[in-house]
């Protein structure tokens, strides 16, 4: 997980410095019950990503089947040669969570003593090695409207957080007081209130990744800083396209993305007591970024299988 935080930080710095703008793309189609989307991105360095998911929340209670399946195609980008073929739910995973690692690393409060985790499904178990590899001490929270999932997990985390992990019993008490809440659900309706956000706590918004998902009350947003990973995808389906429809924030009001604050260019947070929202909507860079770390272990490795891609 640190590599890969290391990895995808770089890439927020590098498309600071401006990625030509066909280096970045996004496309989805949607199907009953989910959808398919399809990003891509070519990396400074000179490797290209395509990612081809399905994302169907459904699927685990409905078919046994994990929400995200999909591929991952690595190639040289100065070339065209293949380099690796990856299994993308597992990518996605780690980079998504590697994001929340850099946006602690730049934009938590000094010192914070306790993290809450709202959603323990796939995505949780990433999210909590993001948030110990980047604040080691922090007492964790966990809550889910599914109890089993919740205690589940914190089975799970134990031995990696090295203490006890706390099940709350409510959003409330998982939320009160916490100087980090991170969101990763698959809801359609806000529920994280303006009194449930402590002044000067980062909130790390994860599960709006479509224009029906909704986590940050747009309340919230409006009364805290707001930092996205890409503005112009978030302003389409992540929770700032909520605060943007309800005509409580402007395009304007959004501070910066997290690549200018990790270049340093705007500060992200400017005191300890603001409230900082940082919209996860997850992008291509952070695909290419992960991907080339993964690919270039399994060279120094040897792990993976070979594939004939120069016959």
């Amino acid at each position: 997980m640190r590599p890969c935080i290391d990895a995808v930080e770089a890439a927020f710095r590098e498309a600071a410095a401006g990625l030509p703008p066909e280096s970045r793309g996004v496309l989805g189609i949607h199907a009953q019950g989910g959808g398919f989307h399809i990003k891509a991105a070519r990396s400074p360095a000179g490797f290209f990503a395509v990612k081809m998911n399905g994302n169907f929340p459904g699927n685990p209670r409905q078919h046994g089947q994990p929400t995200i399946q999909g591929l991952l195609f690595l190639s040289d980008g100065r070339t065209g040669r293949p380099l690796a073929v990856m299994h993308s739910g597992a990518l996605t995973r780690i980079r998504t969570a590697a994001a929340t690692g850099v946006a602690i690393r730049h934009l938590s409060p000094p010192h914070p003593g306790t993290a809450a985790l709202i959603g323990c499904g796939a995505q949780a178990f990433d999210q909590l090695r993001a948030i110990h590899a980047e604040r080691p001490g922090i007492s964790v929270r966990l809550f889910d409207t599914d109890h089993v999932a919740a205690e589940s997990l914190a089975v799970r985390v134990a031995p990696l957080l090295g203490k006890a992990v706390v099940v709350a019993p409510s959003l409330d008490a998982a939320c009160r007081g916490a100087e980090i809440i991170v969101t990763c659900t698959p809801s359609r309706r806000p529920f994280l209130h303006p009194a449930l956000a402590d002044p000067g706590c980062l909130v790390v918004a994860v599960g709006a990744d479509h224009p029906e998902k909704s986590e940050v009350d747009p309340v919230l947003l409006a009364q805290s800083v707001i930092i996205t990973d890409v503005t112009e995808q978030c302003a389409g389906f992540g929770d700032l396209h909520h605060a943007l429809a309800a005509g409580l924030v402007t395009r304007g009001d959004v501070r910066a993305e997290l690549g200018q604050v990790v270049a340093a260019a705007i500060a992200g947070r400017r005191s300890a007591g603001e409230r900082v929202v940082f919209d996860s909507t997850g992008t291509p860079i952070q695909d290419v970024a992960a991907a080339e770390l993964a690919w270039r272990q399994a060279v120094n490795t040897g792990d993976g299988s070979p594939l004939p891609f120069d016959d």
